[in-house]
């Protein structure tokens, strides 16, 4: 049988910039086993498949790595969004549009904005900031081929953190540090010996017009490097907002990822907080349609 397959560019507005991603947008019939085929075969960071909602909202949708289902990921929901929205799945599109995705963390609601020909799209993460244990400096070095004197830990230590899907956040000191990351396998295995998931999320304070410069680096599940990850941006910048002295406010960031392996991306992250919590996570940015074309299963 012939599924209908789109790809489109996520977290930029040039083509071939940003994070790859392929979406079913009709995906009913298709067993688990044949979306984690699917998506084996496309071997995006991820994969979307689209099924009509079973609570009332607007669209269900698994989300598939090369390895595994995730309950939640970021450029997934944009780039899902954006390509329903380009096909005509979503009718008629007002200057902004709401919708609501069902998936396995929760409700994802996304605004949808014309802005000139591009469509910007924002997401709401689906779970509250969690926070999860500290991993020593040494280990994430060297996780990382790096010294531990790279780790920055003013504001935080290696941590986990997530609003939907975890990851640990390391803060390293500049941008040449960042360029000079590569994985070292055994370190990584032994971070999932230690029982935590070593999909790691390295950041640093930028200097070229960005607020941060980040990587992401999931060896284990099948993503060697990923070049927008906007549910790890999103976990980042609740966890900077936990820390920052301020009880209240409303708090943006303007991050590049991709850079270092030649698919820039641009996210753009704010978050609020009321009394000391983190009340909400939001993430956005921009795509472009790459391909379409029928795959037979």
């Amino acid at each position: 049988m012939k599924y209908r397959f789109y790809t489109c560019d996520v977290f930029t507005d040039t083509r071939f910039g940003g994070n790859p991603l392929a979406v079913l947008p009709h995906a009913e019939g298709l067993s688990s086993k044949q979306m984690q085929q699917i998506a084996r075969e496309f071997n995006y960071s991820e994969s979307t498949f689209v099924l009509p909602s079973e609570n009332g909202h607007t669209r269900q949708v698994r989300i598939f790595t090369p390895t595994q289902e995730v309950p939640f990921a970021g450029h997934p929901n944009i780039g899902t969004a954006f390509t329903l929205a380009r096909i005509g799945e979503l009718g008629s599109l007002d200057d902004e549009t709401h919708i609501v995705f069902e998936e396995k963390a929760g409700l994802v609601p996304i605004t949808i904005r014309k802005t000139g020909e591009n469509l910007w799209c924002e997401l709401k993460a689906p779970e509250p900031l969690s926070i999860g244990p500290t991993l020593s400096v040494e280990l994430i070095a060297a996780a990382l081929s790096l010294s531990p004197q790279d780790i920055v830990t003013r504001t935080h230590p290696p941590q986990v953190a997530s609003v939907g899907l975890p990851f640990i956040m390391v803060e390293i000191k500049n941008q040449t540090v960042l360029e000079n990351c590569h994985t070292y396998l055994p370190a990584i295995e032994e971070i999932y010996r230690q029982g935590v998931m070593p999909d790691l999320h390295v950041y640093t304070q930028s200097q070229d017009g960005f607020d941060l410069r980040a990587r992401m680096f999931a060896p284990l599940d099948g993503v060697p490097e990923d070049p927008a990850t906007g549910s790890a941006n999103g976990a980042l910048v609740a966890l900077l907002s936990h820390y920052k002295p301020e009880q209240d406010g409303a708090f943006r960031w303007h991050i590049a990822q991709g850079v270092e392996m030649k698919r820039p991306s641009v996210l753009d992250a704010r978050t609020e907080k009321q009394a000391g919590v983190v009340t909400g996570v939001w993430v956005a940015g921009t795509c472009q349609m790459v391909t379409e074309g029928n795959i037979e299963v």
